[in-house]
């Protein structure tokens, strides 16, 4: 399928979904759109992803597209108006529309009726499903080994640490499975359970749903949300790690983050997080800390980078690795 990316004015460090479809998605991405950095591109920014150009909007894209999918899901899931124009292009040239927004592009009465008038589809990934029920413990006893992603904050590379998990795995010949339960892990996979959009009640029982769906493999990595730290997301957080009911964790953090994304918070030591993981875990399963992401994106020199991960190991007292720059062996090795 060929899309094109909206990702404006956040290109890339903002634009987590779109940067994940360029690197995880079975997609060619025939451009991207943000009006900022328009005229450059892909390459000129981040590295280890398919390359494409950057446009200002849908009237620059030359190539015929299947999709239009936008790539920014900002604090709130809110829907910016800006957009308007490239989504109402995009319909009105019959691609389809994606997002992972809390808005749903489908309960908007002008993008419902450009859509059905030009045979396109709205795609709300954000969108539950309506059969959910509450969980009763039946991820525990699974017998795949289930490895959940946790982190310090959000937006720290949980997402990137499970896909490189779950490839490595698979690149080794393990019989692995992944669950995805964000936007962007939804979006690449093309299956999964937006957990913060469903009823509190329900997301630790659509993430077990999910868990033991997959359990017919040997190993189910599970994309984890948001941190038990962050003030408005923990509730997230406890229901995929409740719900996912892991033999092990895989903790993510950011180097150089010392408050909480969005929020004047300082973050607790580093340190302190593999216990405070295994502590809320524990009621549900015996899950341990077995290694450790570090996102190293803000560090230039690769020798810096390599200090960093191994003071990060240290603090955490596990394997560590940046699951991009250096790759996942390490802590793959921890978890077999």
């Amino acid at each position: 399928m060929r899309v094109a990316l909206l990702a404006h004015g956040q290109f890339p460090d903002r634009a987590k979904t779109a940067v994940g479809v360029l690197r995880y998605a079975d997609y060619d991405v025939a451009a991207v759109l943000d009006r900022d950095t328009a005229g450059t591109q892909v390459a000129d920014h981040i590295t280890g992803t398919q390359d494409a150009p950057i446009v200002a909007s849908m009237a620059a894209v030359d190539a015929a597209v299947d999709a239009l999918i936008i790539g920014i899901a900002p604090i709130g899931g809110g829907f910016d108006p800006s957009w308007r124009p490239d989504v109402r292009a995009a319909l009105e040239r019959g691609a389809d529309v994606s997002a992972g927004l809390h808005t749903f592009l489908a309960d908007d009465e002008e993008f419902a009726s450009l859509a059905a008038e030009h045979g396109c589809e709205l795609r709300d990934v954000r969108r539950p499903p309506d059969d959910l029920g509450v969980a009763d413990g039946t991820a525990r006893d699974v017998d795949a080994t289930v490895v959940t992603t946790v982190g310090t904050d959000c937006s720290v590379g949980k997402m990137t640490a499970t896909r490189e998990l779950y490839a490595a795995a698979r690149d080794v010949g393990l019989d692995a499975g992944f669950v995805a339960t964000g936007q962007t892990g939804i979006l690449i996979e093309g299956d999964g359970v937006p957990v913060d959009r469903v009823v509190a009640d329900f997301a630790a029982g659509a993430v077990e749903d999910a868990v033991t769906a997959a359990a017919n493999h040997d190993y189910v990595f599970v994309e984890g949300q948001a941190s038990i730290v962050h003030p408005a997301y923990s509730g997230v957080t406890t229901s995929v790690l409740h719900g996912s009911a892991p033999d092990h964790l895989v903790l993510c953090h950011e180097a150089g983050r010392e408050s909480i994304h969005g929020y004047d918070t300082t973050l607790p030591p580093i340190e302190s997080f593999p216990a405070r993981y295994e502590r809320l875990a524990a009621p549900v399963s015996d899950s341990d800390v077995v290694g450790g992401m570090l996102n190293t994106r803000h560090i230039d020199a690769d020798a810096d980078a390599h200090d960093a991960v191994a003071d990060y190991a240290t603090a955490i007292d596990a394997p560590a690795t940046d699951p991009v720059r250096f790759g996942p062996d390490t802590v793959l090795e921890a978890i077999r």
